[in-house]
């Protein structure tokens, strides 16, 4: 198929998905969806209330006893139908990413469809062989599942992160009530006709679309929910975690990221600059993973720099549909803004304009912003400690592997993080040293097996793999 094709055309879509049904929303109320790349209205879905919010963890509860007692294989088999209904649906869904988020094409494919669908099936085999019992002295430790999951996702990668809660929740053996974001819900709709498609049993999994402040705060401040799994800004998190804290509910939380690239000085440099500008840049620098502070060892700074400019040359931007280009538009005019505000500050605060800017070039519509490079960043700046959340990346000098460390750990966040060395042992010592959740060594691959999530600010718990799938648990021990 034709993926380079003419966007779809999406349908408005009228209904929250309850107790196994599409179901009519309680009001009458609608958030537009907007193409960030053409800055026009391609939809619009309901604007659910609280009383939206009641009717949706009312079916889960009613579920749950059900789904719990459910066999791991027959829970891991509702879990195989989904893969494949949502396998089916893999055109649709790219196609769909590319119009609601303005990912371009080739990414919106390999990454925002072919990710989660991996996830997934990692699930299924988890799914089947939960962990084992264990026995400590006279007791009998199980592991058994939290209850009812209220899953908040964020809309830049709006396939993934619900798979990445949905899935491990299910297989743990909760429900779930689901809000992904208003800014990319149309995604999530295609979820749910393969949820509806594979037969799930009614309740397991809801749906009520909204926005933060009604829908989200409702999940969170729920008495019926038993977690509450987020993936946001850090402000946002702090808030769910004062509205859970109320009721001692659990919280997992996947935060904000201000990794650190360190570039030691024996590094193959051209292979180092090129993957660090290509994570920066990566869904045009919306990834909370993102390597947005690249540290280069002054003896190779400034052929770093030249690297650095070359490579973001490459990076084109236009209409996401076009298998030519690299860089796609922000996610809306907002976050547009708040990144050309971050730009603004780190020429006022003195850093040195290394490529892209305010003054660079963009396509006539859209929320485009240049893919911008700013050196000599000072590691206490307002541009090397908050999360643009934008194709800007900071490149910072250091001296010596300690200076190095001590400025990557500079930093409220600890998510991700990256080591390059031609000593792989010594690569592995420093990773060691920093103080984040994920550090990828001489461009280690994804391992969607590993657990993800972060140190500090950047949240609390873990996903993907069998940890993720422990977050949606309860430890019991019975003493015999």
């Amino acid at each position: 198929m034709d993926l380079a094709a003419a966007p779809p055309a999406l349908l408005t879509r009228r209904h929250l998905h309850v107790a196994g049904d599409w179901a009519d929303p309680s009001s009458d109320d609608t958030i537009p969806v907007e193409n960030p790349a053409t800055a026009s209205i391609i939809g619009e879905v309901p604007a659910g209330t609280p009383a939206d919010v009641d009717r949706a963890v009312a079916a889960a509860r009613a579920a749950f006893p059900g789904w719990a007692a459910t066999a791991p294989e027959q829970r891991a088999a509702h879990l195989d139908r989904l893969h494949t209904a949502l396998a089916a649906r893999a055109y649709e869904i790219a196609r769909t990413v590319v119009t609601e988020l303005g990912t371009p094409l080739k990414l919106a494919t390999r990454v925002q469809t072919g990710l989660p669908l991996t996830v997934l099936r990692s699930m299924v085999e988890l799914a089947a062989r939960p962990a084992a019992e264990q026995t400590v002295g006279n007791s009998l430790v199980v592991r058994e599942p939290v209850g009812v999951v209220g899953a908040i996702t964020p809309w830049n990668y709006p396939l993934h992160q619900v798979v990445a809660k949905v899935a491990p929740a299910l297989a743990a053996g909760c429900t779930v009530v689901l809000k992904p974001s208003e800014l990319t819900p149309l995604t999530a709709y295609l979820l749910f006709d393969a949820i509806t498609e594979a037969g799930l049993p009614p309740g397991v999994v809801n749906l009520v679309p909204g926005t933060g402040p009604v829908v989200g705060e409702a999940l969170a401040a729920h008495p019926d929910i038993d977690l509450v799994s987020f993936t946001g800004s850090t402000a946002t998190g702090r808030r769910i975690a004062r509205l859970a804290a109320e009721r001692i509910a659990r919280v997992s939380l996947e935060l904000g990221g201000k990794s650190a690239n360190i570039v030691l000085a024996d590094a193959d440099l051209p292979t180092a600059v090129k993957v660090g500008v290509g994570n920066a840049l990566l869904n045009s620098g919306q990834t909370c993973t993102a390597w947005t502070r690249m540290l280069v060892h002054r003896d190779r700074y400034d052929e770093a720099l030249d690297l650095v400019a070359a490579a973001v040359a490459g990076y084109r931007l236009g209409d996401p549909f076009d298998p030519a280009t690299r860089l796609g538009p922000l996610a809306s005019a907002a976050q547009a803004q708040r990144v050309r505000d971050h730009v603004d500050r780190a020429l006022a605060d003195g850093a040195r304009l290394v490529a892209g800017g305010p003054d660079a070039p963009l396509p006539p519509q859209g929320h485009f912003v240049a893919p911008t490079v700013f050196a000599d960043v000072h590691p206490d700046s307002a541009l090397a400690q908050e999360e643009v959340f934008g194709p800007v990346l900071a490149v910072i000098p250091f001296a010596d592997t300690d200076e190095a460390v001590a400025i990557a750990n500079n930093s409220r966040y600890g998510l991700a993080g990256a080591v390059w060395s031609a000593d792989s042992d010594a690569a592995l010592a420093v990773a060691r040293r920093m103080r984040t959740g994920q550090v990828d060594v001489n461009g280690g691959a994804f391992n969607p097996l590993a657990p993800f999530g972060g140190y500090k600010q950047s949240g609390l718990g873990r996903e993907l793999g069998a940890y993720g799938v422990e977050e949606f648990t309860e430890l019991k021990a019975i003493q015999r």
